[in-house]
């Protein structure tokens, strides 16, 4: 579980309150039913109306995944691959059959039974594709929905300061009441912005990042499977797979010293022997 999301929005709505308290505010003066009811319910209906229904669903049930989504580190899945490319190499491709059963990962694992059936190295990497391009456009869906919502709360919240306004309008003969009803309309524009980047915004974006690092790991295992599947050897294999993540990825950090240190004392070494001839 990656806490990011629930760490981030918790301390941001902290600090509003901090700012609140130190300000001589009271919290319970933004919390007004009426304001908080407009601006999530028709944010969230304006955000149906603009999708479909089962966008809709899938957003729903997206939601827990922006908060509790695990994230796996690329470099577990090459080692994953590398005892994959073991089995195969020592006991052949038929027992990766008996791999599969022992992955939890469905993309990895069909990958695998694929393998196992004997099926077409270009038609296995055809329906790979074509699966993590599905898994990939099923989470932007989910992510540009709540995007989405966060560009029409604040609109909202501002439609709730108006109608507000016009309230307050109607009551200019009692001017007792209307330092209350202003600041109460004003709620309704707060918690429209506050809405979209406390909430929706970020879960966009974090929606959106897990789909990027999913697609990465997805992406990882086909290559590892093609190159198991083509009989790579474990050290070929992850050198490849390590090759296809960017310098900061968690673990290829170190592996990028190490190459450069080899490559230093490669140097090294060739420099030195264009030296003897001459020491001699």
């Amino acid at each position: 579980m990656d806490p990011a999301t629930i760490v981030g929005i918790l301390l941001a709505f902290a600090a509003l309150l901090v700012m609140m308290l130190l300000e001589g505010a009271s919290p319970s003066a933004v919390l007004l039913a009426a304001p908080m009811i407009l601006v999530f319910g028709a944010t969230i209906a304006i955000g149906i109306a603009s999708a479909t229904i089962p966008d809709f669903l899938l957003a729903v049930k997206a939601l827990p995944r922006a908060f509790i989504g695990k994230t796996q580190k690329p470099q577990l899945v090459i080692d994953q691959m590398v005892k994959i490319a073991e089995v195969a190499r020592k006991d052949g491709l038929l027992a990766l059959e008996q791999e599969a059963d022992k992955i939890d990962d469905p993309f990895l694992k069909s990958a695998l039974q694929g393998i196992a059936d004997g099926t077409d190295a270009e038609e296995l990497a055809v329906i790979l594709e074509d699966k993590i391009a599905t898994s990939e456009r099923t989470a932007k869906s989910a992510s540009k929905f709540y995007a989405s919502m966060g560009g029409y709360a604040p609109t909202i919240g501002i439609i709730g300061t108006v109608v507000s306004l016009t309230h307050v309008l109607e009551n200019l003969s009692s001017p007792e009441k209307l330092g209350h009803m202003i600041a109460a309309a004003f709620v309704a524009t707060l918690w429209g912005v506050l809405s979209a980047n406390f909430l929706w915004l970020p879960i966009a974006a974090r929606l959106a990042r897990l789909a990027e690092l999913d697609t990465q790991r997805m992406t990882l295992a086909m290559e590892g499977v093609l190159a198991v599947q083509a009989g790579s050897q474990p050290r070929v294999l992850s050198e490849r797979l390590s090759a296809l993540l960017p310098a900061a990825a968690p673990g290829n950090a170190k592996q990028g010293k190490a190459k450069q240190g080899k490559a230093k004392q490669g140097k090294g070494a060739s420099l030195s022997k264009q030296k003897l001839p001459t020491a001699a």
